[in-house]
């Protein structure tokens, strides 16, 4: 099975933890590292104040602030030390051909990705794919979605199950991508014995790949064999989300402590 993995260049847990991983059981042909102007940047940020207005992107900016100052380094080392263990049961990828781009759909990606001989594309980035892209890999292009689809698509669908008091639904959809956002053929949901007390809902959608990593990969096997079979979720409900808040990660975390105790004492 031949794979390309498509991430942004500074995210060193996919371009080198998932990279080394996807190594182990395919042949990697390629790496798409997306490197983002800050124009790109800006037009997320207008995308979200027009999605939400203003003062509820203000809540936005909050909930940023407070990550950086407040979590953010506790999660670099958690990150850190999720790496060397990847690098430790994988090892580092080298002589991997690379692509650096700022839009996963620029010309250049197509004509890579066709000379790669992909049978599939895992796509780590926040960028919308074109048809011509997602439809050069044999099997297509995957996303490990971090939330349940159809209910929890778009971004951060972590979070806001988690919000929404949904722990049933707190997890990864592996699906096909398809012209939607987060729309395609669902392939499989993972999930992890997450604590929501203690974890940052950064965490949990990085951990639940970490710990699915042999099902996801048995999962992409069985498509390129063609043996598995998306899953129905007709008649379900849909949900389409955006950035985390502040109100409402102080109001999951007041509710994930307080049902801390009566864990503790079930126990």
């Amino acid at each position: 099975m031949r794979t390309v993995l498509m991430c942004h260049a500074e995210d060193a847990f996919d371009r080198q933890g998932l990279a080394a991983w996807l190594a182990s059981f395919s042949d990697l042909a390629g790496l798409i590292l997306i490197e983002e102007t800050g124009e790109q940047k800006r037009a997320r940020v207008r995308r979200e104040l027009k999605r939400v207005g203003p003062l509820r992107f203000l809540d936005v900016l909050a909930m940023r602030f407070y990550y950086r100052f407040r979590l953010a380094a506790a999660d670099r080392a958690w990150m850190d030390e999720s790496l060397a263990g990847l690098r430790a049961r994988f090892g580092d990828v080298a002589g991997v051909p690379e692509l650096r781009v700022s839009n996963g759909n620029a010309p250049e990606v197509a004509t890579f990705l066709a000379s790669c001989n992909a049978d599939l594309m895992i796509a780590r980035s926040k960028q919308l794919l074109s048809k011509r892209i997602f439809r050069i890999p044999r099997h297509g292009c995957l996303v490990m979605h971090p939330g349940i689809c159809p209910e929890y698509r778009n971004a951060h669908g972590c979070f806001w199950a988690l919000a929404e008091r949904d722990l049933d639904r707190v997890g990864l959809t592996l699906l096909r991508i398809d012209a939607g956002v987060d729309t395609g053929p669902v392939y499989g949901y993972f999930t992890y014995a997450f604590d929501e007390a203690s974890e940052s809902h950064v965490r949990v959608q990085y951990r639940v790949v970490l710990e699915n990593l042999d099902a996801l990969a048995q999962r992409m096997r069985d498509i390129v064999d063609g043996v598995a079979r998306p899953l129905d979720v007709a008649g379900r409900q849909s949900g389409v989300w955006g950035q985390p808040w502040l109100s409402r990660y102080l109001r999951w975390k007041r509710a994930a402590l307080d049902k801390r105790p009566a864990e503790v004492a079930a126990e």
